[in-house]
């Protein structure tokens, strides 16, 4: 049977086109607003500051191989620690095609679960088998309906949990193949590992009801034998800290299994959020080489911000392990004024960054001051200055990226500053932005 990769689609399929256009153009311009670059750090420290407020998270099934990782809790877990040769899990080879699963599927290192159940549209939904290890948990799935399946529609079924004895394992990510006729999915999805001595296992989800398209949770429950789960690689504290320019990466331990290697920590880092995927700029190196980073996750809560980093699996003999704190989130202090009474079309300098000056224009809104900037670049403490008289910035608005002539990508956005006067200078305290560190913590291999 034909199976394609099915496409993520942003767009509503709507009958009427005037109505489609108008949705997407009233879309487009709510997503251009966004708050002011320094009231967005207040509002963080005061949520983070907060405590934590348990909320059950509803992972949706994805139409393409996508990750979203959360954080993953492990505590006091421990596998058995012998290599299990089990069954493989057919009809799952596009899914698992050319990666590590599909090595471990050739072993026959899953479980054959082949449990079913009927969703409230009629659709056939079976568990056919499970991988698992201290690192997470994965299950294989496939819906049927000879009727036909509404193109992966995410109301038809969302995998939220897995939840056992001392087990309630949070939805990671997915991927799924949908076939030719559209009456049949092939989906695998990654949840947080569950506890090993769990003997029965409930996968939670969600449907829509076929009568008002309300949404209705749904359970199945199967077998689980923890005997099986694939052995644990490496498993060690490390314990290291890493001073940056607004706080310390507290490093605390690393688990390698066959499925991923997972390095978690604790972060007291004020300037943390003011960066996109600022964990990102961590490699793990083995032997001199970088391990491919999967993807990362942080969580608050009334201990701290605790992270984890997901690394591909390590190689069975290695000599040597290093984390390098290769780039993260750092701060500059500038306290520079910059004239606005004439465009350049040289930039102005910010350090090692710099900022380009777009437009200026006055609206009926204020003041608006076009820029644009690395994408890593989040200004802080901006405001113009007119006659010794000082306008903070007021919002931030129309971001997006743009391309520069010799191919540089950059982020621009509008400044909206609450005066008719025309303004002299441009204020800047300083700035976040990506920062390299370059220090290298070594772990022992034992």
């Amino acid at each position: 049977m034909d199976y394609k990769r099915s496409k993520i689609s942003t767009e509503v399929m709507l009958m009427n086109n005037n109505v489609e256009q108008q949705l997407a153009d009233e879309k487009t311009r709510i997503a251009s607003i966004t708050a002011p670059e320094e009231l967005e750090m207040r509002l963080r420290k005061a949520l983070n500051s907060a405590p934590a407020k348990r909320t059950k998270r509803i992972a949706p099934i994805w139409k393409v191989a996508a990750v979203v990782l959360l954080v993953t809790v492990i505590s006091g877990q421990n596998y058995n620690a012998f290599a299990y040769f089990g069954k493989q899990l057919f009809g799952f080879d596009e899914l698992l095609n050319g990666t590590t699963l599909q090595q471990l599927n050739e072993k026959g290192l899953g479980q054959n679960i082949n449990k079913k159940t009927t969703l409230l549209d009629g659709t056939t939904l079976t568990i056919n088998g499970i991988m698992a290890d201290a690192n997470q948990f994965i299950m294989y799935y496939t819906l049927t309906n000879p009727n036909g399946l509404e193109d992966m529609s995410v109301d038809a079924f969302r995998p939220s949990k897995i939840s056992g004895f001392l087990t309630d394992s949070n939805a990671v990510s997915g991927t799924s193949l949908i076939n030719e006729e559209h009456t049949e999915i092939k989906g695998q999805m990654s949840f947080d590992s569950v506890n090993p001595f769990s003997k029965k296992l409930t996968l939670h989800f969600w449907q829509q009801l076929v009568e008002n398209g309300q949404m209705s949770e749904g359970t199945v429950t199967f077998p689980y034998n923890p005997n099986e789960a694939m052995e644990t690689q490496i498993k060690q504290s490390i314990n290291k800290k890493v001073k940056v320019d607004k706080g310390t990466i507290t490093f605390k331990s690393i688990t390698a299994t066959p499925t991923m290697t997972v390095v978690k920590g604790k972060l007291d880092v004020d300037n943390f959020d003011r960066v996109k995927l600022g964990l990102h700029g961590i490699q793990l190196i083995v032997d001199g080489t970088p391990v491919e980073i999967l993807g990362s996750g942080n969580q608050t809560s009334l201990g701290g911000r605790t992270f984890d980093i997901r690394f591909d699996t390590l190689p069975k003999e290695l000599r040597s392990m290093q984390l390098v704190v290769k780039e993260f989130p750092g701060y500059q202090k500038l306290n520079e004024k910059y004239s606005l009474t004439s465009l350049s079309d040289k930039p102005f300098i910010m350090g090692d960054k710099e900022l380009w000056l777009k437009d200026v224009s006055k609206t009926s809104q204020g003041i608006e001051i076009t820029i644009a900037s690395d994408d890593d670049v989040m200004l802080d403490g901006v405001s113009i200055e007119t006659n010794n008289e000082s306008t903070p910035l007021k919002t931030t608005i129309n971001q997006k990226e743009t391309k520069q002539v010799d191919g540089k990508l950059m982020k621009e956005r509008t400044l909206l500053f609450d005066t008719q006067a025309e303004p002299e200078s441009l204020l800047i305290e300083g700035m976040h932005y990506l920062k390299a560190y370059n220090k290298v913590i070594e772990i022992p291999v034992k």
